[in-house]
Parts: C-alpha cells; sequence; structure tokens
C-alpha cells in the first residue's frame, strides 16, 4: 500500500516559470541496448517572474545523470547540482547562460510508454504531458516554449528512417554502419510536443497545395506490412487542410507533415508538430480490414490531429489546468469537419450518445471536476470526456450564442492575439467576447463548475389567450468539492408543433407579426427558472426542446407516449427525431424493469419501428441510428439504483419482441439494403450497410433460421469488413453456439496475422455475454496473440469487458469485479496510465444497489491496498472511496 500520497497540484498556485529557455539543441544516440541524450539549453531568467534569484529546476524521470556543464564549465555532484529521482537543481546560475545535459535512458525497458521507449524495434515518443522528462532533464512545462533542432544517430541497416519535428535541415553517414539526419523546427513550443521516430519504415508520399500556393510535402510512415493501408487517412489529411482553410482560414506552416503509426501506444494519437505519432488503429485502413466505423473514426482522429496544428500547437495551454484550451476546441472542429463529411444529423447523435452515457456518469461519479479543474494530482488522469467532450460543447455553444460569423471573428482573434503564446481558456473567451460585442462572464461558469445542469420544464396552455407558456428551470447538482452551482448560462434551442406536424411562428410578444416570426430560437437561459410564453397560437402545441442538443443538460419533461411517436415521425430536427424515440423506447424498457409482474410491450413502440422501416424518404442515415435501442450503458446511467441483470434481460426482451414483431420487415429491409456494387464510404453506403446488419442483429435475436443462412453467407461471401464483422458479431451474439465457434476460428485463422483484426476479434468477444462469459475472457487473456505490453490488446479484452459486456460484468456473484482489480493490480506495474483508466468501471460503486456497491467498493479497496501503488491509480482509486 503506498504510504505517501502523491502531491497535489493547484490552479491558485501557478507561478510564472523562474527560466525560460530560449533554444534546445538535442543530440540522439540511439543503440539496441540504450540511448545517449545529450541536451543543450539556452536559458535566461524570465523577467515576468519575481524569483530574481531562483534556482534552476529542472524535472526528470528514470534518468540515468552522466554529465552537466555550465558555460562549458563541467559540474561536480553535490557541490554545483543536487539531483533527486524528480528533479536536477542547480542553486547558482546567471541572467543567462547555456547547459548540457547527457543522460543515459533505456528505450527497450519503457513499458510506461512515456518519453521515448520502443514498439515492435521502432523508437518513438510520447511527451505528452510529462513525458520529455523521462528523455533529459528540462523545465517540463507547456509554459516553457523554445526553438528545437534534433539530431539523430542511428544504425542505418535497422534504423533508415529518422524523424523529428520541424524541416529536414542535414543527413549524412557515420562510422560503423551508422547516419544521422538533422531536424529544425523554427517554431517555439512546450517540451510536450516533441516528437522522435527512428526505425525501420515505409512511406506513403502525397502533395498538398495550400491557398497560398505553397507545396507542402505529405508523409506516412508505417511499417512495410501496412504499407497498402494509408490511402484513406491521406485522403482524410488533404480533407483537413482544406476544410481549416475554408473554415477557420488557417494555413499549413511547415514544409512538411508527417503521419507514423506505431503498434504500442497510450493514446490515439499525438499532435507533435509537423510529427504526428498516431496508434496503428487510428491510420491503417482498407476495405478487408477496417469497417465503417473505423473509416470515420479514423478520418475524425486524423483531422483532430492536424488542427491541432493551430488551435494546440500555434497557440497552446499556460499550464495542464488549460487542457480543454486545446482539446475542447479542437474536438469541435474535428466534429463539425466530420458532419461536413457525412451526416451533420448522424455525427450529433453520436457525440451526444457518448456525452450522454459516458460523461454525465463521469460529471456524476467521483472523478467529477470542472472542464478547467482547480486541482489534480497525476494529469495524466484528466484527459478525460469532460476535458474533451464537454469542452467541445461549451465551444459548440459559444458558437450558437454568437452565430457563425462572429464566432469566425472570435477564433481569427485568438490566433492572431495570441500566436506563439502559452495561454488560458479566459483568454480564447475574451477573444470571442472581444470580437463579438457579447458579455460572457456568466458563461465562464461552464469553465469552473463540475456536474451536468438539470433543467425541468413545465408548460400550459392557455386557450382564450392563445398563450402557451414554458417554465424552465435549472439546477446543478453538487459534486466532490463544489456545492451551492450558480445558475448557468445556456442556449435552449426549441420549436413547437401543431397537429399535422406544422411548424408554428414562435412569437414571444403578442404584436410580433406571425408571418415573419421564426419557427426555431435560442433561448438564452441565465436564471434559476425562466417562463417564456408564445402567443398566437390555436391549439397547445408539441413542443420540440433542447433541439440539435444545444447544451450538454439532461432534460426532464412529460411527454406522453403518443407525443413522442408523433415527434419521431414530424420532427423537423433529426435529432430530436431520434432523441423522441430514445425516450420512447427507454420509458418502454423502464416501465417493464419497474413491474413487479408481466407487462405487454406496448404496441405503439412495435408500430413506431415498422414506420422507420418502410419509411424511405427519410435520411436512411437516420433510420439506421434510430433503429438503435438505447445501450444498456445509457439505461444503467439514467436508473437511480439500477438492477444491471433486471435491465439487461428486460431489455433483451422488448429487441426479441421487436424482431419477432417485424420479423417479415427485417428480412425484407435486410435484402433491400444488399449492395452488388463497390465498395465506398458515402453516407448512403454506409447507411445501407448499417441498416442492413441492424436488420440481420436482430433476426439472430430471435434464432431466426434465415437470418442465420443469411449470417453465414454474408460472412463467406462479404469483400469488406464492415458486413464481415456485422456477420459475425451477428452470430456471435445468437444462441447458434456452433456457428458462433466456427465464424470465430474461421476468422482468427483468415486475420491472425493483422494486429488490427484481431483486436476487433477480441473485442467481439468481450462484449458479448453469450461468448464474453469470465472463463472466455481468461482464456482470451491466456491467447497467443494478447499481449501485455500492447495497450489495444487490453483494451480490446479488459477494457471491453468491463465497459460494455455489462451484464457479465457485474455478476451477483462479483467475480467480474475481482477479475478487473487483479489485472488493474498486475498492469499498474508496467503501465500504470492504463491501469487508472481500466479501474474506471469501479468507481461509481455508490451508484449501484447494494449487492453490487459493496463487492464493488471491496474490490477498490484490494487495489488500494496494493504494495507500491502508482500516482495515476492512488489518485483514482482514492477519490472513488473517499467520495
Amino acid at each position: 500500500m503506498r504510504t505517501n500520497q502523491p502531491t497535489t497540484i493547484r490552479l491558485s498556485e501557478y507561478k510564472v516559470p523562474a527560466h525560460l529557455v530560449d533554444a534546445v539543441d538535442l543530440r540522439f544516440e540511439l543503440f539496441d541496448n540504450g540511448a545517449r541524450v545529450h541536451s543543450t539549453l539556452t536559458v535566461r531568467r524570465n523577467p515576468e517572474s519575481a524569483e530574481e534569484f531562483a534556482p534552476l529546476e529542472l524535472d526528470g524521470d528514470s534518468l540515468k545523470l552522466e554529465q552537466v556543464i555550465l558555460d562549458g564549465r563541467e559540474l561536480m555532484a553535490g557541490n554545483d547540482y543536487d539531483e533527486t529521482g524528480a528533479q536536477l537543481v542547480i542553486a547558482r546560475v546567471p541572467a543567462q547562460f547555456e547547459l548540457t545535459v547527457v543522460t543515459w535512458i533505456e528505450p527497450q525497458n519503457n513499458t510506461r510508454l512515456e518519453g521515448l521507449y520502443k514498439s515492435s524495434g521502432m523508437f518513438c515518443t510520447q511527451c505528452e504531458a510529462e513525458g520529455f522528462r523521462c528523455i533529459t532533464y528540462f523545465p517540463d512545462r507547456p509554459d516553457v516554449m523554445a526553438r528545437y533542432r534534433t539530431r539523430i544517430e542511428a544504425d542505418k541497416a535497422s534504423c533508415p528512417v529518422l524523424l523529428s519535428n520541424g524541416n529536414d535541415v542535414d543527413r549524412g553517414d557515420l562510422e560503423g554502419g551508422r547516419h544521422f539526419v538533422t531536424w529544425e523546427d523554427p517554431f517555439p513550443k512546450p517540451s510536450y510536443l516533441f516528437a522522435l521516430v527512428a526505425g525501420d519504415l515505409v512511406e506513403k508520399q502525397d502533395t498538398f497545395t495550400t491557398c497560398s500556393g505553397r507545396e507542402i510535402d505529405l508523409r506516412i510512415f508505417v511499417e512495410p506490412r501496412n504499407a497498402a493501408k494509408c490511402q484513406h487517412a491521406m485522403d482524410s489529411l488533404k480533407r483537413s487542410m482544406r476544410w481549416d482553410e475554408e473554415v477557420y482560414g488557417r494555413e499549413y506552416d511547415l514544409d512538411i507533415f508527417m503521419i507514423v503509426a506505431v503498434d504500442d501506444f497510450n493514446m490515439g494519437a499525438m499532435e507533435n508538430k509537423g510529427l504526428n505519432i498516431f496508434n496503428s488503429s487510428c491510420v491503417l485502413a482498407s476495405q478487408e480490414t477496417a469497417t465503417d466505423l473505423a473509416f470515420q473514426r479514423i478520418e475524425s482522429i486524423v483531422a483532430h490531429e492536424y488542427f491541432h496544428n493551430w488551435s494546440g500547437n500555434r497557440v497552446t495551454c499556460r499550464d495542464w489546468f488549460q487542457l480543454s484550451l486545446k482539446e475542447g476546441f479542437t474536438v469541435f472542429r474535428d466534429s463539425t469537419f466530420s458532419a461536413d463529411m457525412g451526416s451533420p444529423t448522424v455525427k450529433r447523435i453520436e457525440d451526444v450518445t457518448l456525452l450522454r452515457t459516458a460523461q454525465f456518469a463521469e460529471d456524476a461519479g467521483p472523478m467529477a471536476h470542472p472542464v478547467r479543474p482547480a486541482s489534480y494530482m497525476e494529469i495524466s488522469n484528466f484527459y478525460t470526456l469532460t476535458i474533451y467532450e464537454k469542452g467541445a460543447e461549451v465551444v459548440r455553444m459559444i458558437h450558437t450564442l454568437l452565430g457563425p460569423e462572429l464566432f469566425r471573428k472570435g477564433s481569427d482573434l485568438y490566433f492572431e492575439r495570441h500566436d506563439g503564446q502559452a495561454v488560458t481558456t479566459d483568454d480564447f473567451v475574451k477573444a470571442m467576447e472581444d470580437a463579438s460585442g457579447r458579455d460572457l462572464t456568466q458563461f465562464r461558469l461552464w469553465y469552473d463548475q463540475a456536474g451536468t445542469p438539470v433543467l425541468t420544464v413545465s408548460d400550459v396552455y392557455d386557450s382564450e389567450r392563445g398563450v402557451y407558456s414554458l417554465k424552465i428551470q435549472q439546477a446543478i447538482p453538487d459534486t466532490p468539492g463544489q456545492t451551492n452551482k450558480k445558475p448557468q448560462h445556456i442556449p435552449f434551442a426549441l420549436g413547437l408543433l401543431g397537429a399535422e406536424g406544422e411548424a408554428l411562428p414562435l412569437r414571444l410578444v403578442s404584436t410580433e407579426d406571425a408571418a415573419s416570426a421564426p419557427t426555431e430560437r435560442v433561448l438564452e437561459l441565465t436564471k434559476a427558472s425562466h417562463t417564456f410564453e408564445f402567443h398566437g397560437l390555436t391549439q397547445k402545441p408539441v413542443p420540440s426542446l433542447l433541439r440539435h442538443f444545444s447544451a450538454p443538460v439532461r432534460l426532464v419533461y412529460p411527454w406522453s407516449r403518443e407525443q413522442l411517436v408523433f415527434l419521431m415521425s414530424h420532427d423537423p430536427d433529426g435529432f430530436n427525431r431520434w432523441d423522441a424515440g430514445q425516450r420512447l423506447a427507454v420509458d418502454v424498457i423502464q416501465s417493464l424493469v419497474d413491474s413487479s409482474g408481466t407487462v405487454d410491450i406496448d404496441s405503439r413502440l412495435v408500430e413506431a419501428y415498422r414506420t422507420l422501416l418502410a419509411d424511405r424518404t427519410l435520411d436512411q442515415a437516420l433510420v439506421a441510428k434510430m433503429l438503435h435501442l438505447p445501450s444498456e450503458a445509457y439505461l444503467i446511467e439514467l436508473a437511480d439504483s439500477p438492477d444491471v441483470a433486471a435491465i439487461h434481460r428486460t431489455r433483451e426482451q422488448v429487441l426479441s419482441h421487436l424482431a419477432t414483431s417485424l420479423r417479415d420487415e427485417l428480412v425484407a429491409c435486410y435484402h433491400r439494403n444488399m449492395d452488388d456494387g463497390e465498395y465506398e464510404v458515402t453516407p448512403e453506403s454506409v447507411a445501407r450497410r448499417s441498416l442492413k446488419n441492424t436488420a440481420l442483429a436482430w433476426l439472430l435475436m430471435i434464432n431466426d433460421n434465415t437470418g442465420r443462412d443469411l449470417a453465414l453467407q454474408q460472412l463467406r461471401e462479404a469483400d469488406n469488413m464492415t458486413d464481415r464483422m456485422g456477420a459475425l458479431r451477428a452470430l456471435v451474439n445468437s444462441d447458434y453456439a456452433e456457428e458462433r465457434s466456427q465464424a470465430l476460428a474461421d476468422f482468427y485463422e483468415h486475420f491472425q496475422s493483422d494486429p488490427q483484426v484481431v483486436e476487433q476479434w477480441f473485442s467481439v468477444q468481450a462484449s458479448s455475454d453469450r461468448a464474453g462469459q469470465l472463463p472466455q475472457i481468461q482464456a482470451l487473456l491466456k491467447h497467443p496473440a494478447f499481449d501485455w505490453k500492447n495497450p489495444n490488446k487490453i483494451r480490446s479484452v479488459i477494457g471491453v469487458f468491463a465497459g460494455q459486456n455489462l451484464a457479465a460484468f457485474h455478476n451477483p456473484d462479483g467475480s467480474g469485479y475481482s477479475f478487473l482489480a487483479d489485472q488493474v493490480c498486475r498492469l499498474d506495474d508496467s503501465n500504470p496510465q492504463i491501469a487508472a483508466r481500466l479501474v474506471a468501471p469501479l468507481t461509481r460503486w455508490k451508484k449501484f444497489a447494494p449487492a453490487y456497491s459493496a463487492l464493488m467498493r471491496t474490490a477498490l479497496e484490494r487495489i488500494r491496498n496494493k504494495a507500491e501503488l502508482s500516482a495515476d491509480l492512488y489518485e483514482v482509486v482514492h477519490k472513488s472511496l473517499e467520495a
């Protein structure tokens, strides 16, 4: 058990750095048994610091210090400097000086995957948030920005490719079969954006001509076996570059842009200046190996990392409390890009599904924190959905309040005002205020207050006056360390529908002309309670509330099932059509979970889905989304004290009833959406495949022999991974045990040499309550393809089991909790970041019924009592137990 608590870092204690680094000259000597790093820093006192004679304090982690030279004089340990496990301190330094530090590190033994490490024989780095200190001693904080020059020396045969940030300025051969390449980055950057890659890689080349006529060299580096899987990522990059020019006026600034795919990576990707390092699963794709969702995810992530060149690199964070400054803004940018590339409604549904299922749960749990946290122990624990997804929603609300033109003026001002600086979320909001003339003082509470606001809406219709009144009340639940929250500034979009589904004019004053009144408005909520009156209505309307999900809130309104069916058919806002269907299904499922006896499943739900299956006029991508029942995770999140087994059983019962009732329509839908043409990743093609595979999955749920035969035929004949995985998933989740086993065996035999496809094979089993019970999960951990050093493999089995296979994980005997505790403890010794993320399902133990929560707490306590608990895991576990 850890006896000394990690240090708590607080935003209120921020101080500017005592010293600044203007230039960094690095020389890496890479060998099989380690690496020697020569770092020469050009340092000066910070004129803004009050500590005029402060010692020089450099951060370090797991370094072997070999030499320290100050202005040409070698320093002696004890006399001239002190070295601890985490710092190199030089007590007396001049106002300006040059410091050279030589360190020895062992990348081949770095299982944490922070700093410089080896992956499949390739050297690569991950320095965000605090990995650069694992390479050399340095003031490793984002507000120390310097220009970097990097020389890499390595064996030419094993590492023919040597990459770093910026532009290639020199290269040549050395003695002993070695060679070097020197890179120079002309733009100041914080240390977390440093990158290095060295290995045996092949490259895919292309070019992009910017809006000013400059030709940019584009390169994607991969292992030779993956050479054919780069085209989609390259196309995505070029679309991203053009979109950023057209929508934000941002042109790329270097001569070359590079992407490298790495198998062993803790994150999805990293936006290092000019040299983006990607998890292989986020860049490699072909129709034979990647699903439609993977293609879309790759496009989104490539865009996200490219957009960081401005929203994160050229303008970066002053400190890690401001992490959402770059991540929230960039998620908003990549989300709107993806919406422009495909179906805006479907993209919005996907974003909100993640938000309501996972981020709302985070907001209601022991690790709840504001978009701008007030404190942390380990910054790696704050790469959260709150920082990313809720942070993006905060930026989206600013966009909604200001409108597209003023938001663009605000972003232009932000980039122009702060180019080359490390700034704060306040600086971002101030730029929006100055450009628009809007006062966003109250809006800033979104950055400071944790928790999900709850909007409770009630209505009254006065037939004599023709006035419809909406009362909207907001409240924000208490979260750890925060009570008595202030009302927030919330944009609330709505419309009203008449009896025939017509959009009604929204007249806020009786004198407003009905012909010119809008049919959709964005109301601005700033108080705990508002009442809005809409005039000139001859009947009580059906309200369409929170259109486009205009704010990240929980909405409470007593819609009847008739109203929800009506909105599913008539609401002009596609998002609210989908949401009405979700609310109807939730209401039906919850009524069955809560009932003590047998309750008939409401026929209106069946007819609503029947209508959807028959509707050829509606966007088929939207239809595909609407045919998915609310997930078990979302149903659990909505329940006060969820009985997981009952929720799982009831949802399966409803799905089975729907599939049985709509069996003929499902078969017809399947055949109608079969496509004999060439595979394309277009919205129309993706929608067809999604509809077809949803219909197939429903048919297999009721053990329909026709569905079984269709699945087996599709598995044999599919020319793309979407259809192959759709058929495999349907069989795995069916009761056809023999067919399931054979399909899994055949699939693995065919794709065993492709790591990314094997990860999908792991996931499809780990997520299934039929194929992924605990004995099967334990068997997967012993499978030859499983690798404890590879985060993707770990996530595809342990992460998917605990996060998606909820009925098996929440087994009433507690075996799932004990299993997860075992794996978390094991991983904490090798990769604490992954261990801290995997433990999340246990942290909300208080939410569940007593029979579950007691066993979850026991598992957490066992983790807490582990010897030598890492700081990453300590913070999560202790906050969870003490909340």
